[in-house]
């Protein structure tokens, strides 16, 4: 669907008559059902702490393909796997650098963050996990040949981010041709984020997240692949309005959606048809969904 010309009146759809749409699973090129893609949110963060490579080894063990992580700058300019800008909630930084706060991730060298413990918090089976970074964290993703939805966290902070992510995926060998066409997402809320990806390295499958409204959809796919919003926001209508746009690489928008953590949400959402569901709890989804 060239989809400037209707997007008005799917947008009128989803406004007057969303109920009227089918549950319908997503499908496969031959048109048979396929079960949604199940994504390790930062790891299996359920089960182990968040964003480590624990949290990655968890995720293999459950027989999880892929894995979701959060990537920003420190100080000095290394590229960090963390979900906050601040240290605060997942590391011991306030006990360590007790004269620092806001403990911003900004603020603190690569040197520096390598002494935090970043499992304690969770479980002290965990203490001593460390703060990743993106290359220690690759490393590990591409040990268990897992593949990797990489969001880019806060891109506003760290001006050029996007170049040094890519530099980083470049050197360690993840944007040969099989990565990218099968093994790779790059994601961000910000579509600024998105669209410099896009334009740097074409190849790169990309995400936006977030619930764009269906008439900004046409802007949206000509530098992203997906659209993947929270489940709290989603319809059967948007999927069905999002699959009817053609994406950057001339497939179909897809929709995964974050984050579902019961068997009763994955079986809703997956019968809305999203293409992929990021998940806590992979064994959770997995067996409620099949993937």
């Amino acid at each position: 669907m060239h989809a400037r010309a209707v997007a008005a009146s799917i947008t009128a759809l989803l406004g007057t008559a969303a109920f009227l749409l089918p549950l319908s699973p997503a499908r496969a090129a031959d048109g048979t059902a396929t079960a949604p893609v199940v994504v390790a949110h930062r790891g299996a963060s359920g089960y182990a702490p968040e964003n480590t490579l624990a949290a990655v080894d968890k995720a293999a063990a459950l027989g999880t393909a892929w894995v979701e992580n959060d990537v920003q700058r420190t100080k000095d300019g290394e590229l960090v796997v963390v979900h906050d800008d601040s240290l605060q909630r997942t590391t011991d930084v306030e006990e360590v650098f007790p004269d620092r706060a806001p403990w911003k991730v900004k603020d603190f060298t690569a040197a520096e963050i390598a002494r935090l413990d970043a499992g304690g918090w969770f479980d002290p089976a965990y203490a001593n996990a460390r703060v990743p970074t993106l290359e220690q964290f690759v490393h590990r993703v591409d040990h268990h040949r897992q593949k990797l939805l990489l969001e880019i966290k806060n891109p506003e902070l760290y001006p050029g981010i996007e170049r040094d992510i890519l530099k980083v995926l470049e050197h360690e060998g993840w944007l040969d041709r099989a990565h990218v066409q099968q093994r790779l997402i790059v994601q961000s809320f910000s579509a600024d984020s998105v669209r410099t990806v896009h334009e740097l390295k074409p190849d790169v499958k990309t995400g936006l997240l977030g619930t764009p409204p269906v008439a900004d959809l046409p802007a949206y796919a000509a530098f992203a692949d997906q659209i993947n919003p929270s489940h709290s926001s989603l319809t059967a209508a948007y999927v069905s309005a999002v699959h009817g746009f053609e994406g950057a690489h001339g497939k179909r928008l897809e929709t995964f959606t974050w984050t579902v953590n019961d068997a009763a949400a994955a079986r809703r959402v997956a019968g809305f048809g999203v293409d992929g569901i990021i998940t806590n709890r992979p064994d959770v989804v997995r067996d409620a969904v099949g993937g």
